[in-house]
């Protein structure tokens, strides 16, 4: 079936600024599907989040990864193959919760399945192990010699054929002494046990090249099937996240069409404050209007208490008419008395609408 989405959800994305390692790095304009996918053929776990038609998240799941919420919509963790930190805001805690609880899941399988994977590997390889120096010795003599002659030591008594049926030390040198021939013999035969050993040990130090150069070669050979792979991976992800661009166009349409509703609610709410303004600008002109009323009235004002002064000269004049005055006066009081609450009124009217205009 090869890799399918097995869970999505939809996040801002960020990663953590590689300068400073501290700040977080937008990824997205916008909130994007971040989705699990998992690989049956290779039991391995994957994030992946496409921002477009770039890849702005694709991150493996291995068993020492931690997903750490920071607060109650934001979590964040690291991704040592991509040597970054990813952090994802979401819109509610909920969303937080499951995506948190799925990557201890998923976490957790990808465990159990490097375990199962690591328990093959041993029981393939156990049963090959052999030594290397009995292959590298048969070659070149019938004898097999011990380590120690591979590794270039002078104890040869353990090398000569047949050695179990070998006469005892003495019997060696009498035989010595008596034949220069086996004299001879045995001297020829240490000098190509000699010649063997350096051999051996020419061909243990040329294969202890080989097998840093075949493990030079195999460390090249890793390092280019793992840019491969990633390179499948990521074609992969292509070809698996077309269902996932479909629904994310789908999305981003239903996005610009909401969009356009807040633009034609925002362009109403403009010409409500242009209305706004204009009777503001009303409002402005009353407060002129009532500004010089307010400048005649106290006009008015004035030249009541100077015809008040006219009065009480008058009254002290005439004590007959002094009487009357005085009626007269207390009704014009009394409509200076509600002049003059009107004016209150009126001030403090005028102090409101300044407020309010402010």
């Amino acid at each position: 079936m090869g890799e399918q989405p097995i869970y999505s959800t939809r996040a801002h994305v960020f990663q953590i600024d590689p300068n400073t390692k501290k700040n977080w790095l937008p990824a997205s304009k916008h909130a994007v599907t971040v989705s699990y996918f998992y690989d049956s053929t290779r039991n391995v776990y994957r994030i992946i989040s496409l921002d477009g038609t770039k890849a702005i998240i694709n991150s493996t799941i291995s068993p020492n990864m931690t997903f750490t919420k920071t607060s109650q919509k934001f979590g964040q963790w690291a991704d040592s193959r991509a040597n970054t930190v990813y952090g994802l805001g979401f819109s509610t805690e909920h969303h937080l919760a499951k995506f948190a609880e799925k990557f201890a899941e998923y976490k957790e399988a990808a465990r159990l399945a490097k375990e199962k994977s690591q328990e093959k590997m041993e029981m393939a390889t156990s049963p090959s192990q052999e030594s290397p120096a009995g292959e590298l010795a048969s070659p070149l003599t019938p004898v097999t010699p011990p380590m120690e002659n591979i590794n270039g030591t002078d104890e040869i008594c353990d090398t000569t054929p047949n050695s179990d049926s070998r006469p005892e030390p003495a019997q060696n040198a009498l035989a010595f002494a008596h034949s220069p021939a086996m004299t001879k013999h045995w001297e020829a035969e240490l000098e190509a046990l000699k010649g063997n050993n350096a051999k051996l040990t020419a061909a243990l130090l040329e294969s202890t090249a080989n097998v840093k150069q075949w493990k030079q070669q195999l460390a090249a050979y890793q390092e280019e099937a793992e840019r491969l792979h990633k390179r499948v991976t990521e074609l992969e992800c292509q070809s698996n996240q077309t269902p996932v661009i479909k629904s994310q166009k789908t999305e981003l349409n239903q996005t610009i069409e909401e969009l356009e509703n807040a633009l034609r609610d925002k362009e109403e709410e403009m010409e409500k404050l242009k209305e706004e303004l204009e009777n503001m600008n009303d409002l402005m002109e009353q407060k002129d209007t009532l500004s010089q009323k307010l400048e005649e009235t106290e006009l008015r004002s004035r030249v009541l208490e100077e015809q008040l002064a006219g009065a009480e000269q008058r009254l002290e004049e005439n004590q007959e008419e002094q009487e009357n005055f005085r009626k007269s006066l207390r009704t014009l009081l009394e409509l200076l008395d509600g002049k003059i609450f009107e004016l209150t009124e009126l001030r403090d009217t005028l102090a409101r609408l300044i407020e309010e205009a402010s």
